[in-house]
């Protein structure tokens, strides 16, 4: 009875992950249309104090290689900046195996809206503490590959 139950378990779980897949195609999650996508981050200053002109260095950096949003955040909580890239990228850029591989051309411009945001909310880039520990332990393992993973972005 135990046995049954686990391939019925196994079973569904299959079936969640094929409908995730699907849908995820479905969406276009890469491919041409992802190179439209607007990246976007919520900072925490008056929508008044942000010009296109006066962006952060980091963004500033992109020059006209970047489109650039600046709007209200909902529900007064400050300023959403929304920035992307206005060059086509080859086909396969932004794939899951290029995006593993720190080939993805917006990694570098996730970086660069993540250190704007820094820069605008405390007045500096900030960093995670370099090394955290004396020593390594299995959850700062795990921590650390996660860190990998993310390539930096702050997104796993």
């Amino acid at each position: 009875m135990a046995h049954a139950k686990t391939l019925w378990a196994a079973a569904a779980g299959v079936t969640a992950g094929a409908v995730i897949a699907w849908q995820r195609k479905a969406a276009g999650a890469s491919g041409p249309a992802a190179a439209d996508r607007w990246l976007a981050v919520t900072i925490n200053v008056d929508p008044g104090e942000l010009q296109p002109d006066k962006l952060p260095a980091p963004l500033r950096e992109y020059g006209d290689r970047i489109e650039t949003r600046i709007s209200p955040a909902p529900g007064d909580r400050g300023t959403e900046l929304a920035v992307r890239l206005r060059e086509p990228q080859p086909e396969g850029a932004h794939s899951l195996p290029a995006r593993l591989a720190g080939e993805d051309p917006r990694q570098d411009l996730r970086r660069a809206l993540r250190d704007a945001k820094s820069l605008l909310e405390a007045g500096e880039v900030l960093e995670p503490d370099a090394p955290p520990t004396t020593h390594d332990t299995p959850g700062g393992k795990l921590v650390g590959l996660l860190g990998r993973r993310a390539g930096g972005e702050g997104v796993l």
